[in-house]
């Protein structure tokens, strides 16, 4: 992986990034979302976000291949959750296991320190080892879990919810 670049995301990421991202809606109960992403949804979607602030995607490249990519976004839209983020990482079902995530983690924190974030948030649809795993070594802890709070696949799945303070 040492020829792997983390950059912001740009416009032209989003095939790639949809490409990954609805593999695991496709796939997996990882996400809950069960209607493949489009490029003009994922165009909306990352013009909300930026390279500066508290919203801010990173992508993980080899040659002209996005092979990652983690991102902060709004918690919730009231204004009081302003300074609490929902990070997320996904990464191309080929290339985990071998530190994409932890390296787009890192970035993404890096970039977030200064701004005016209190508590980074995230969801993990369980089971998910790995997930967790990589949200332990950057310091998250065990908020609690909702049970069985989403239903994917005909079945329902419980969401751990860890937090991180900025």
């Amino acid at each position: 992986m040492s020829d792997v670049i983390i950059r912001w995301a740009v416009a032209a990421d989003i095939p790639q990034i949809n490409k990954i991202y609805n593999h695991y809606i496709r796939e997996t109960p990882i996400t809950f979302d069960i209607e493949e992403k489009t490029d003009e949804d994922s165009a909306y979607w990352l013009e909300k976000l930026g390279t500066s602030g508290r919203h801010q995607c990173f992508v993980a490249v080899n040659a002209d291949a996005v092979l990652g990519w983690a991102c902060s976004g709004a918690y919730r839209p009231k204004a009081a959750y302003g300074t609490s983020v929902e990070v997320s990482v996904y990464l191309d079902s080929q290339v985990g296991g071998q530190g994409l995530g932890s390296a787009l983690y890192a970035r993404l924190f890096e970039a977030l320190k200064g701004e005016d974030v209190h508590r980074a948030l995230a969801g993990i649809t369980l089971p998910n080892d790995a997930s967790l795993a990589l949200h332990k070594r950057f310091g998250f802890t065990e908020v609690g879990t909702y049970s069985e709070v989403g239903r994917k696949f005909d079945t329902y799945w419980d969401v751990m919810w860890l937090e991180k303070r900025l």
